[in-house]
This record gives structure tokens, C-alpha cells and sequence, in this order.
């Protein structure tokens, strides 16, 4: 199973990631190396991502810029109190 992304430009791009959520950037706090992009979900969720300084820049991130948090994982972990 895959995911297909189609960008503005109308060109197509497959993924192996199953689990891609469109959302808008919410906010950028940027470090010495990384960076900490918030995206919020529609619904209002978030979801956070720390990425390289040089990736968000190279991607150029802004607030308000609409992204796909894709995420692939072959474990995820959950926790209790």
C-alpha cells in the first residue's frame, strides 16, 4: 500500500508512508541546529516535528504555510501513568 501526494503543480509523488496528514505550520521556534515545526491538523489537533535548521530553510517553512506531516514508523510507543 502506498500514499500519493498530488502537489499544485499538479505532479504526483508515491510514498511508502501510510500515515500523511495535510495540515497548516502553526509555529517555528529555531535553534542553534533544529528546529521545532508545529502543525496544526484540521480539527485543531497538532502535531510536532523537529527537523533540521537547514531543511526547514530549504523547505521553506513560514506559519500559515500549508505541509503533510508524513510519518513512518515501524514501532510506536505508548505509555501510561
Amino acid at each position: 500500500m502506498c500514499c500519493v501526494i498530488t502537489f499544485n503543480g499538479g505532479e504526483c509523488v508515491k510514498l511508502s508512508a501510510r500515515n500523511v496528514l495535510k495540515g497548516k505550520v502553526k509555529s517555528i521556534k529555531q535553534g542553534v541546529v533544529n528546529s521545532e515545526i508545529v502543525v496544526q491538523l484540521p480539527g485543531g489537533h497538532e502535531i510536532t516535528s523537529i527537523i533540521t535548521k537547514a531543511s526547514a530553510e530549504n523547505l521553506g517553512l513560514k506559519e500559515g504555510k500549508d505541509v503533510y506531516a508524513i510519518i513512518k514508523a515501524s514501532n510506536v510507543l505508548l505509555g501510561v501513568d
